[in-house]
């Protein structure tokens, strides 16, 4: 399995930014897809993740209502959408699939099997 992230980028608080992760490999059908986040100093931290079947999706607290995580099976591609950008979405983001993750482990990191490289995003004041 190989992830490329895409997307990130210099943003000013409050505008939006959607980023892309690919995946390339076997069938996906039994795959979690997530979206974690490192800020310099701090532990990866998870933002969203969703189920390649049945779409079923989860979000970390401090971006519900902001971001919103989506696939596209055909392009073996998941979004994330940023909307409503604050200074603290300032991160590196990463995307990362796991298999046959239950719901209760979807936003631990080290569930996660494959990683792609990160993308920085930079929200400005």
């Amino acid at each position: 399995v190989q992830l490329q992230a895409s997307g990130g980028g210099l943003v000013q608080a409050g505008g939006s930014l959607r980023l892309s992760c690919t995946a390339s490999g076997p069938t996906f059908n039994s795959y979690v897809m997530g979206w974690f986040r490192q800020a310099p100093g701090k532990e990866r931290e998870f933002v969203a993740a969703i189920k390649w079947m049945g779409g079923s999706s989860s979000y970390a607290n401090a971006v519900k209502g902001r971001f919103t995580i989506s696939k596209d099976t055909a392009k073996n591609t998941v979004y994330l959408q940023m909307n409503s950008l604050k200074t603290e979405d300032t991160a590196a983001y990463y995307c990362a699939a796991g298999r046959s993750l239950i719901t209760s482990v979807m936003s631990d990191p080290a569930k996660y099997g494959y990683w792609g490289q990160g993308t920085q995003v930079t929200v400005s004041s």
